[in-house]
């Protein structure tokens, strides 16, 4: 059958429409949610905290908030966000089981990229703002561990950027400041999950070792002049 100029411009439009519209089409084309890879070996927080805790930690814990957010986002308006727009939408709209997974996902993220490079000291202007906040980076140590004693059952303890100053914000679960619009420069995760292998029930001598022992603080610095 012949086909004139009219029938082959609608099927092209009629294809076109598909592609743009069609849900299907568009769940193909876009790219899940990706966790990253642990910028070290498995073993290079130890004894701090030990390759086992981080392989599970990492491997189980951290990459099922992925596969459990892309499932629950697929051929949703979320595919198409970035995760920190996820985090920020689902909690506006009350998504809580998409809110809570993207949360821990991004939680994690920052988590295991403070630990990069190993433990360095802070400098500059980071610096400045812990001693003006805090009197220091030693007594912004101890009210972390001081915070982390005062989240009942799991969370976090999140160091936040407030204007030029510092502040400290202890979160139940999967609760992160990045969901109010702050700027978060640094998470201790509080989940029995990030310590007990190790620690047993001694939560806030995990935190204290983290802080002391294992965060770059450069890169918390930086966190703090990129905000």
């Amino acid at each position: 059958m012949k086909m004139n100029r009219r029938h082959v411009l609608a099927l092209t439009g009629a294809a076109a429409a598909t592609t743009l519209f069609s849900p299907s089409v568009r769940a193909q084309s876009a790219m899940p949610f990706k966790q990253a890879e642990l910028p070290y070996e498995e073993g290079a927080l130890s004894p701090v905290i030990s390759g086992r805790t981080v392989g599970l930690h990492y491997g189980k814990h951290h990459a099922g908030y992925f596969k459990k957010l892309n499932t629950l986002t697929e051929n949703t308006p979320f595919a198409d966000l970035s995760l920190e727009e996820v985090v920020v939408r689902a909690k506006k709209e009350s998504e809580t089981a998409i809110f809570n997974n993207a949360a821990q996902a991004w939680n994690h993220n920052l988590y295991w990229q403070q630990f990069k490079g190993g433990p360095a000291a802070a400098e500059g202007a980071f610096l400045d703002a812990a001693k003006s906040s805090f009197g220091g980076i030693d007594e912004l140590q101890k009210q972390i561990v001081a915070e982390s004693d005062k989240v009942f059952g799991t969370g976090w303890v999140w160091l936040v950027k407030d204007g030029d100053k510092l502040t400290i914000v202890g979160m139940q679960d999967a609760g992160n400041p990045l969901a109010d619009g702050k700027k978060t420069l640094l998470g201790v995760d509080v989940w029995e999950h990030a310590y007990y292998l190790d620690y047993e029930n001694r939560r806030t001598e995990h935190v204290a070792a983290v802080l002391e022992k294992l965060v770059n603080w450069q890169f918390v610095g930086e966190q703090f002049q990129a905000a």
